[in-house]
Formats: C-alpha cells, structure tokens, sequence
C-alpha cells in the first residue's frame, strides 16, 4: 500500500519549469457490461419465493452430480458400497449413499418474514441482526429438495462454510436419530472460464510500442480503480477532505508530471455501492426531526445536499475519465436483489454523460454508466463480476468467522454470488431464471463497501484463475484499490491528510 504522500512530486513547492509541460492523454476503456442483472420494467410480486431455490437446484444438481458420481462411485465404507439416492426422503437408515440438495440453516435468530407478518412488521424495512448463528450451537443444517429436509451432522461439516441456498452433495448414512452423518462433501466447484476478449476485440499495438516492448521491460499497462463507500453526507464533514484529495488524485491535478504520468494509465474508475452516507436523524440545520413516520419514511427530514454532493463529484471526474456505478445498501436504489441501476434523474449534472434510452436494441454504454448490483461485464477484455457487498454482508452473518476472502472463494465454488437470497437476503422472486448463479467463472471478482482491503487468486480445477478483491469502505479506510489490466495485481493507494 502507497500513501498519497508517496507519489506526490516534492517539485510542487518549486518554481514552475521554463519547460512546456507533457500533453498526456487518459488510456481508453476497453468496457461491454452485460445486463445479467436487469429486471424486466413490468415486475410482478405475486409469485412464491421458493421457486428461486428449486430453479437454482435444477440448474446446479447435475453438476454436482456428475462430480459426486466420480468421486464417489465404487467407494466402499465397512464394507458397504455407497449409491446415488435421488431424493431426500429416500435415504434409509443404516444404508452407505449419497444425495444432492439444497443447504438449509435453521437458526434461532434469523429473522422470519412469517414471523414478521405475525407482528405487523411487513411494511417496514426488513431487521437484520449482526449475526445469525447461535453461540450455544442451537443451530442446525439441513439438506432439502422439493421431497423434504434432511438434518446434517458430522465432524467434517465443521471444514466447509456452508449458507441456505449453496447446492451440495453428501455421502454418509442415516443414524438410528434420523439425522444423516456425513462423510463427504461434494459441490460444483468453479463453473468455465471464458477466454480473454471473449465478447470485445483486443486493441491492435501500435508498431512504435512493438518497437519499445523490443528494447525495454515493457509498456505500462493500465489500470481500473475502485472504491466503494464514499458516503457523502450532508451533515458528517469527517472525511470530506480526503474526499477532495481523492478527487484530485485520480484527476492528477495535484500531484508532478511523473505520477501524472502513471495516473493517466487509469482508463476507469468502479463505484461499488453507498455513495450515499446513511440518513441521519438530524436535517442540514441540525435540528431533530420528530419520530413519527408513515410507512416507515419521513419526507420532511430528506436532505438533498449528499446527492447534490455526489453529482458534484462525478461531474468533475467524467470529462476525463468514465465511471462506472453499483448501486449498495444505502443508496437510493431498490432494497431487494439484484438492485437496479439509480435513476439518472438523481445526477442533474452527470446524467448528460448518460446512455441515452433505446426502446429497441440495447444501446452502447455511456461515459457514465450507473448499473445493477451485482453486475457483470467485459473489462479490458477480462470477464468482471462485482457487488455492493449485501450478499458477503449476509453470508458473513451465518458464520462464526472473519475470513471474507474464504467466503468469496465458497461462493465461486458453490457457483452462485448470492445464495442467501431470498431467504434472509430480500430478492426479486425470480420464475423462469435465476441470474446469481454464475454460469461463466469471472477472471476478476470483487465485492464493495467491507470492513478492510483483502485479495488473493484462486485455481479451479480445469486451470480457472480468479482474483478476488475485497474492496474497503473509503469512508472508514480512506483507501482506493488499483487493479493492472494486464496482470490483475492489485495495489492500494491511502489518502490521507496527515
């Protein structure tokens, strides 16, 4: 990790050179999202939310299936050769098999949407607790189809980070309790990856860049930044300076003709989630606003300094940059999965770098392209998978530990970026597809608006490489991630102000 101060030219306090400065030129983008996530305009609620589970279990059972059956087949346990069972309810105590269903966690404290209706509370915006496991080991794990629920049990459950909604398959056998002890387990692991440039055509080199990669180590690359958690605030001034110094870092306007240099390789710059400071109950003037509320909101309290703030900003970056924006948990976006993209309305002065709308084949992005989230697209021609954080946030409060990357890693294994959705994770109630399971491995993954900086690069078994990121919340850390187009390495820079 570099500091601002690191890459700030000591020349600065100089006099101006009698040199004409260096015109530099921003390196293009290389950029085709997909609209994985995108809702259709007539939605319809009226559906069950189950369906959601049983479409992802007949989209992912047989690929474990066909991994179980070759891990699995001819295996023999005190002399019992272990059989494929098709459903749940047809395990049979006593007898060596394996099965493929869905994870279910029953959890005293996780929240209950019947419980809800029960006390009224459907109107308002759904509870949720820090965590939802119970310290005194209340909880259970189940396996269900559409048959029926099985409880797990076993000391090997204990290695793997299991949520509701992940697809797995286990060997063992029913004990005399009727609770089904595992042996083994098996899941999908991570689907293919498609090759670079896949949907978008590859940059033609220059013959000059021929010519100096002969005789040098190399021409610089570009990068991406992302940052998430910005979280301007019409009330809170905590972190607006460095909000400016990052402004200007990634501008280059306040740094010397070297780092101006490398910034410029910069070809885009990722907002991933809460761009928008959560509503204080105080307005601009810093009086009290009274408690009473209609449907949960008080219109009287809305401030509109943090959406006027957050235009100002990405107005001043998007004449030279483009921006691509992730919706998050506090922004003024829909609350259930996947969030749609904010509405341009909300940025009067960015909105003019706004596709314009296309009623009849879809348009190509614009130099601001505000997105659902998660979302996926081709960038410098690697396949980009990105979050605001909300499905990491959930699964994080199903288990008893801090290890982010480790949960990243289980959900490209499980081959879904949200399987906690819709149960405890509020979700669109999906009939005919379920977008969150990931159908092509991403090479990049990233995840918005975490407690601090993570990254690593997992291997598949058919040679897949993934680099994840977790990307801290700017507003806590004051940090911004750099991602190299050409090696995926990722380095950090601080802004800080001492």
């Amino acid at each position: 990790m570099v500091t601002l101060d690191d890459v700030a030219d000591k020349s600065l306090l100089q006099k101006p050179s009698p040199e004409a400065p260096e015109s530099l030129e921003r390196s293009e983008s290389k950029y085709q999202p997909l609209a994985t996530f995108a809702l259709p305009k007539e939605r319809n609620y009226h559906q069950q939310f189950a369906d959601v589970y049983f479409i992802r279990l007949a989209k992912i059972k047989p690929i474990v299936e066909e991994i179980a059956h070759a891990a699995w087949e001819g295996t023999v346990v005190g002399g019992e050769t272990a059989t494929k069972v098709d459903r749940v309810l047809d395990v049979r105590q006593g007898q060596l098999c394996w099965v493929v269903g869905t994870v279910y966690m029953e959890m005293p404290l996780k929240p209950s949407v019947l419980e809800d209706i029960s006390h009224d509370r459907w109107i308002a915006a759904p509870t949720t607790a820090d965590k939802y496991y119970s310290p005194d080991g209340g909880d259970k794990i189940m396996l269900e189809d559409d048959s029926g629920r099985l409880t797990l049990v076993g000391s090997i459950l204990k290695d793997y980070f299991l949520v509701t909604g992940c697809i797995i398959a286990v060997m063992g056998t029913e004990n005399a309790h009727g609770e089904f002890e595992v042996l083994d387990l098996k899941f999908a692991d991570l689907p293919p990856q498609p090759d670079r440039w896949r949907l978008s055509q590859a940059p033609k080199a220059k013959e000059e860049d021929v010519e100096m990669s002969d005789v040098s180590s190399g021409s610089r690359s570009k990068k991406i930044a992302i940052v998430s958690g910005l979280e301007f605030s019409g009330t809170d001034t905590s972190h607006a300076m460095e909000l400016n110094l990052l402004l200007e870092f990634l501008l280059g306007e306040a740094l010397g003709p070297a780092a101006q240099s490398e910034l410029s390789q910069i070809s885009r710059l990722i907002i991933a989630g809460n761009s928008i400071a959560k509503p204080s109950d105080t307005d601009a003037a810093g009086d009290k606003k009274p408690h009473s509320k209609k449907y949960g909101y008080d219109a009287s309290s809305y401030n509109p300094l943090p959406a006027q703030l957050f235009d100002g900003f990405l107005a001043e970056i998007l004449p030279t940059m483009p921006v691509t924006l992730l919706p998050g948990a506090l922004d003024p976006a829909n609350v259930s999965y996947p969030q749609q993209p904010i509405h341009p309305a909300m940025f009067p002065r960015a909105r003019a770098y706004v596709s314009p709308p296309s009623t009849s084949s879809p348009s190509e992005p614009g130099w601001f392209d505000n997105v659902t989230n998660p979302w996926e697209g081709e960038l410098e021609g690697w396949r980009v998978l990105g979050t605001g954080g909300q499905n990491l946030d959930d699964i994080c409060r199903y288990i008893d530990n801090d290890d982010r990357l480790g949960m990243m890693e289980a959900m490209c294994r499980w081959r879904c970026s949200a399987p906690t959705a819709p149960d405890t994770l509020w979700s669109y109630p999906f009939q005919d597809d379920e977008p969150f399971t990931m159908k092509e491995c991403p090479h990049l993954y990233f995840v918005g608006c975490q407690p601090e900086f993570g990254t690593k690069v997992i291997e598949g078994p058919q040679g897949q490489m993934v680099r994840l990121i977790l990307v801290p919340s700017f507003a806590a850390t004051k940090e911004v991630v750099l991602v190299d187009t050409e090696t995926l390495d990722v380095s950090r820079v601080k802004i800080t102000t001492s």
